[in-house]
């Protein structure tokens, strides 16, 4: 199992609790990016959003794309998963920014390819907004002129959403046969688009019984496709306590719903502007992604014993949220990671 983390360039992850102690700021991420590369994380995912969907749309929110770029700078070994959301970004512009920000990093940077789903983010920042399934069929087109550019020039297309003419990307980027593509989606139209043109499938929250078939299913479309297996991640939220009793106060601790919390009217839009597969609770709405149904809350056995059912269903990395993220990816890379190595050397 890999491991990777939410980057909070939010400020937290929990909608019902103000201050979770992680301050918006460079100077925070960086730190946190250092030092969970040197404790047995693999990847970071940046996500994007110009609004704080968490904290609420007054609150700060740092860039993806810049954000980026710097800690490519000071990291070494972490793959860093950069959200993009073709609705605001020129397909051919990003292609180049994404190859150049892969060498500052040495071929480290791979895309999260998000179709939008905020609208009123989308109108306060002057950005056109489409219907669901509009959004997807502008992804795939920017997806196509992404792979192009990043393996030939002298690219033209021309799309119902994009164009472009001779297009010549230079240098290419350092990763091949390129930066590996993730995205999500419940939706058929999502599930079409990634399975044909992405490298990774990357999932909510669930249980393994519900993980499995959907591991399945999008592996089953790659299969009638004569392409590869994809690579399968999962988000989740997670809380290890020396006892059981102690996971489940902090559980009951997050979960204490506020329907007048800044970012409950976000949430209702999310909610009206994706297609799930099953309804959402409040309790979901405390923590994003669905984070808490995959049922990492326990003991060190007890989310041991969790992650090595999600392995055997499929799932290759673990896209994994706390809070506060510094001091508890500390302990879950003691009691979980460095703990599973250890088990893991003593059986071979």
């Amino acid at each position: 199992m890999r491991y990777g983390y939410w980057l909070p360039v939010f400020g937290g992850w929990l909608r019902n609790v103000e201050d979770e102690s992680m301050e918006t700021s460079f100077a925070y991420v960086s730190r946190l990016a250092r030092r969970s590369e040197e404790i047995g994380f693999d990847l970071t995912l940046i996500a994007e959003l110009n609004l704080n969907d968490i904290k609420g749309p007054e609150a700060p929110s740092l860039d993806a794309w810049s954000t980026a770029a710097a800690l490519a700078a000071v990291t070494h070994r972490q793959e860093l998963m950069v959200a993009v959301r073709p609705t605001f970004h020129n397909p051919a512009l990003l292609a180049k920014q994404a190859a150049n920000i892969d060498h500052i990093s040495g071929g480290r940077l791979s895309l999260n390819v998000v179709s939008s789903w905020w609208e009123e983010e989308a109108k306060k920042y002057g950005v056109h907004f489409d219907k669901h399934d509009d959004r997807y069929a502008r992804t795939s087109e920017w997806l196509d002129i992404v792979d192009q550019a990043w393996k030939a020039d002298h690219v033209s297309y021309n799309g119902k959403y994009y164009r472009v003419d001779d297009l010549v990307l230079q240098p290419k980027p350092v990763s091949r046969p390129r930066p590996v593509i993730y995205a999500g989606g419940e939706s058929e139209a999502a599930k079409n688009l990634i399975s044909q043109k992405c490298d990774a499938y990357v999932m909510h929250g669930d249980p393994p019984e519900r993980i499995r078939p959907k591991i399945e299913d999008i592996s089953a479309r790659r299969d009638k496709l004569g392409l590869p297996r994809m690579q399968f991640g999962m988000a989740a939220y997670a809380i290890v306590r020396e006892t059981e009793r102690e996971a489940q106060e902090e559980l009951r601790r997050i979960t204490d719903v506020k329907q007048n919390a800044a970012g409950y009217q976000n949430y209702q839009q999310w909610l009206a502007n994706t297609q799930l597969e099953q309804r959402v609770s409040l309790e979901d709405y405390s923590v994003s992604n669905r984070g808490l149904r995959a049922g990492l809350v326990g003991t060190p056995e007890q989310v041991s014993e969790r992650i090595a059912e999600f392995e055997a269903a499929g799932v290759d990395l673990l896209l994994l949220q706390f809070s506060p993220q510094l001091e508890e990816m500390e302990r879950f890379s003691e009691l979980v990671i460095k703990d599973g190595a250890r088990a893991l050397a003593r059986a071979v």
